[in-house]
């Protein structure tokens, strides 16, 4: 037999196999794959049912299209670890991702990641997926060595829902059976035409951007944070740690707005104060000048005044990045691609989870979009949850936020709250900052429906969820009247008795 005949053979038996693979793939409990092992394709035994393909067979780029999630943030790094937990990932998931690693544990981007050299600051691999939640760390190998097909750097630019595929920025055309978006938020942006995108001015969303920044902030002398939320004050906190001259401006009356009364934001502005950071409240940019090496030199103000920079840092909230998936569904008040409590969108077998997903949450009956991690790891667990399994439990999210800030070596005063719930209603502050401070939010019903506590310890923290899910009636003269923060948590946790299952 020739080799071009030998050639033909083998291409043959290989495409029987792989049909062979298909026709069984519902009942066969080990199946037939076909797997890379060096320049060769050959078939092996899995014990686990695969989705048997050739990616160069049939004209679609990706190997693994049982599952195809698009995105390379945190919820994607957990809902591949759901995906293996049921042994349901090996040859069948894939994910698209515009990164160039593997899924990471965001929040460390404004946190530990810009601490000075000297101060220890966070890299990679140590904070990817799952370190954040206590779970394995899982780096590139990891992936490979569970069977997940990851496409680096390769955004998807277009979707077509009726034969299932999807395009990527280089070209490829990949092929889905069953699709999660997972394409989180990205940065709002000042304009290029008042200076946006001029050298030394950063936005943060991924590890790029904040090794830029980082960089910057090593030859910096004046730096200028845009934005009063968590962006501006996780930044500003991280410049203190390299001893710069750093100034907040913001147009609303104080920081954090969207969740700190004007008392609680008084108490960490004076922190903020104590440590050199300026504030410029009720202001708004007008444009950012370049100097003379066409690098930002200073931001003019509304009102003509002139702030002088050579690093700025934009924090003004995020979008959610809905293409080109538009067709789906999106929510025209929260935007984000609409699903249902258990993350379905209205086209059949697509899931949205994450920033991008506008959710019912079922406990205060609205519709939301939460842009924080803990709902990130949350929506994708059970979304692959409700995939691969009979579950049909509503996802019942209780809202959940924390900062994490002055955490580097040499810090005179760390910074730790956790806020659990609804701010709606009148507020109780305990406390005096030296280091706990709590507020209570009551509704008109004597109802607790929010919590905050700062510097908390491990038993107190654990309280909050308990308190905010529970939403039980407290005696709000008894929070008022008590001596310390840990009375108050004690008068709340008593209220627990008599509180109502929700």
């Amino acid at each position: 037999m020739t080799s071009a005949l030998r050639r033909k053979a083998a291409e043959m038996a290989s495409a029987a196999a792989a049909a062979q693979c298909f026709s069984s793939y519902s009942s066969f409990p080990g199946t037939w794959a076909l797997r890379q092992r060096g320049g060769a394709r050959v078939l092996q035994l899995s014990s686990r049912r695969s989705f048997c393909v050739s990616a160069a067979a049939d004209g679609f780029d990706n190997q693994n299209r049982e599952y195809v999630i698009v995105g390379g943030g945190n919820a994607a790094g957990y809902a591949a670890r759901t995906f293996v937990q049921h042994g349901m990932a090996d040859g069948r998931l894939c994910i698209v991702s515009k990164e160039p690693v593997p899924p990471y544990e965001r929040p460390a981007l404004t946190k530990g990641y810009l601490f000075p050299p000297e101060k220890k600051p966070a890299r990679l691999p140590g904070f990817h997926t799952c370190v954040g939640s206590g779970g394995e760390r899982q780096t590139a190998e990891w992936y490979k060595e569970n069977g997940i097909e990851v496409l680096y750097e390769d955004p998807v630019v277009a979707f077509d829902g009726k034969t299932q595929t999807l395009k990527t920025s280089s070209g490829k055309i990949l092929k889905y059976g069953s699709l999660i978006i997972s394409t989180g938020c990205e940065a709002s942006r000042l304009p290029e035409k008042i200076g946006g995108k001029l050298p030394g001015v950063h936005y943060i969303r991924d590890v790029a951007d904040a090794d830029s920044l980082v960089s910057s902030l090593g030859s910096a002398k004046k730096v200028l944070v845009i934005g009063g939320g968590y962006i501006g004050m996780e930044v500003a906190a991280a410049a203190c740690g390299w001893n710069l001259d750093t100034t907040i401006v913001f147009p609303e009356d104080h920081i954090m707005p969207r969740l700190f009364t004007p008392s609680l934001a008084k108490k960490y502005e004076d922190l903020y104060q104590q440590n050199g950071v300026k504030f410029i409240k009720g202001a708004l940019i007008d444009k950012l000048e370049a100097g003379s090496d066409g690098r930002v030199s200073s931001a003019v103000l509304k009102d003509g005044s002139v702030v002088e920079a050579d690093t700025v840092i934009v924090g003004i909230g995020a979008k959610p990045v809905v293409g080109p998936f538009e067709a789906v569904g999106v929510n025209p008040e929260v935007g984000g691609i609409e699903v249902d409590s258990l993350f379905r969108t209205s086209v059949p077998g697509i899931f949205a989870i994450g920033d991008v997903a506008a959710f019912p949450l079922k406990m205060y009956n609205r519709i939301a979009r939460v842009e924080h991690v803990d709902h990130a790891r949350k929506s994708a667990h059970h979304c692959v949850e409700t995939l691969l399994t009979s579950q049909t439990k509503a996802y019942d999210y209780l809202p959940y936020f924390y900062s994490r800030v002055f955490e580097y070596e040499g810090s005179s005063r760390k910074v730790w709250w956790q806020f659990y719930g609804d701010n709606v209603g009148e507020t109780v502050e305990v406390g005096n900052f030296d280091p706990k401070i709590a507020t209570f939010w009551i509704d008109s019903d004597s109802r607790l429906k929010g919590i905050f506590l700062e510097s908390g310890n491990s038993e107190e923290f654990s309280l909050l969820p308990q308190l905010a899910k529970s939403q039980p009636i407290v005696d709000k003269s008894k929070l008022q009247a008590a001596a310390s923060v840990e009375d108050a948590l004690e008068i709340a946790r008593s209220s627990l008795q008599s509180a109502p299952l929700f």
